[in-house]
């Protein structure tokens, strides 16, 4: 393979540096956009042309500056276990891998200071061994790195009380332009908008400081209702009880829980159900709530056992998905936000047009400081066609949906609209990073308004 510069690029970063071997190559191309069948056929053929694996900001900056002055694309990844195709480079290019950069910097005193190639999981064990915890996280924050979460997710177990990304959860970022001589910025406060949810096309995140929680002592539970309708309305309840504490306040219909093999004991065949993570000694305030839903805890887990093997958080969130694939590879899914006070009529009618072609489950979150029931159904695919005909129906009846099936960056994240392509002609003037995810907004004056899918 020629490739022009992988020579001198080399002599800059040798051999430890840089990947240019083909199974390398095709392995940090990858992210889980197969998830979507409308993404994997034409995403699968995406391949990078090299590896950078810096260790160091300085690293990093040479990296940076070589692709600047070649015009290589630069595509940013940590752990690639995103869904849309963010970490896959649309022009080939170079990836550059940042998971050597894990080193935690500073932890305590309610905060912590890492690099971005951190992984949660490490972060999680040790601010709990601390007195601490992340805020939120994914499902996948055994493997998935800060960075990664914070530049390609949005919220997780967590966020029923703490938001998501955007709600004060990250507090500072160090951010790299692409340029013949990258700048190093700091960012904090509203700035961050530009760089959450970014895709790493506005500047590449190198250090993070975001918020942690006093350790607590989560039981789970899975609590069991005759009808979805009755489970959703227990977990709202539920999630607005601030005499509670929780994590994790998921309701799903059945069959899903049929798809979770290794814990499908614990779930009541035929029944909705509900998998909490509430604090040690809520149990009596969860069964009498529960009871008033028509409802009852069927499987208990005490706090002593909490990570000692798999837990009820591995089921939820995009892990539903994972489980439903693994027992039927014909299904997909969507993100939807449904409306907190019309849920339930929206439940109702998705019900009766596609009855188990889509199946619902949710995640209570608080987003902006209201309480929405978000929700991942599960779709199962018969055309792409089909597909966004059930997402017409889901708009058309004011659920938002939040496309997974395209890897185009809604534009701005959860700010003003153009802001953050106005952020990347800043940053990235010849437009290297990560290109094709973000649609460009107009440049000053030329009116018009950018737009996208998130």
């Amino acid at each position: 393979m020629a490739i022009g510069w992988e020579k001198d690029m080399l002599d800059l970063v040798g051999d430890e540096g840089l990947l240019l071997d083909a199974g390398s190559r095709t392995r940090l191309s990858k992210d889980y956009y197969w998830y979507s069948p409308v993404l994997e056929p034409k995403l699968r053929e995406k391949l990078a042309d090299g590896v950078a694996l810096p260790s160091t900001e300085e690293e990093l900056v040479k990296v940076l500056s070589f692709a600047y002055r070649r015009s290589i694309p630069v595509t940013v990844r940590g752990a690639g276990t995103g869904n849309y195709g963010q970490a896959v480079p649309l022009q080939g290019g170079l990836v550059i891998d940042l998971s050597r950069m894990d080193r935690i910097l500073e932890l305590g005193g309610g905060t912590a200071r890492v690099q971005c190639g951190v992984k949660l999981g490490t972060l999680e064990r040790r601010a709990r061994e601390a007195g601490w915890e992340l805020r939120i996280y994914p499902s996948t924050f055994m493997k998935a790195t800060v960075g990664g979460f914070v530049c390609g997710g949005s919220g997780g177990i967590g966020s029923v009380t703490w938001g998501n990304l955007w709600d004060g959860n990250v507090l500072e970022a160090v951010v790299y332009t692409m340029e013949a001589e990258p700048r190093r910025l700091v960012v904090r406060e509203r700035e961050l908008y530009d760089y959450i949810h970014n895709y790493g096309t506005t500047g590449i995140v190198t250090e993070l400081v975001i918020p942690l929680a006093p350790r607590t002592e989560w039981m789970q539970s899975v609590v069991q209702f005759p009808e979805l309708a009755w489970a959703v309305q227990f977990g709202e309840t539920l999630a607005a009880d601030g005499s509670i504490a929780k994590r994790l306040v998921s309701p799903m219909e059945w069959p899903i829980p049929a798809y979770f093999t290794p814990i499908v004991s614990r779930f009541q065949p035929g029944e909705a159900a509900v998998l909490l993570e509430t604090a040690d000694g809520t149990s009596e305030a969860v069964r009498r709530l529960a009871e008033d839903f028509g409802g009852r805890i069927g499987h208990a887990t005490e706090a002593a056992e909490y990570r000692k093997s798999i837990g009820l958080s591995d089921f939820t969130w995009n892990h539903t998905t994972l489980w439903a694939l693994k027992s039927d590879p014909g299904i997909t899914y969507l993100q939807a936000g449904f409306s907190p006070a019309d849920y339930l009529e929206q439940i109702r009618m998705i019900k009766a047009a596609f009855g188990s072609e889509v199946l619902l489950h949710f995640e209570w979150i608080r987003s902006g400081g209201v309480l929405t029931p978000s929700s991942l159904p599960l779709v199962h695919y018969r055309s792409e066609e089909r597909l966004y005909e059930i997402i017409a129906f889901f708009e058309q009846h004011g659920v938002r949906i939040y496309d997974p099936h395209t890897w185009v960056l809604a534009d701005g994240g959860r700010g003003e609209a153009g802001s953050m392509s106005r952020r990347k002609r800043l940053n990235d003037p010849r437009g290297l990073l990560n290109p094709g995810k973000l649609t460009a907004a107009p440049a000053e004056g030329e009116g018009g308004a950018a737009h996208g899918h998130g």
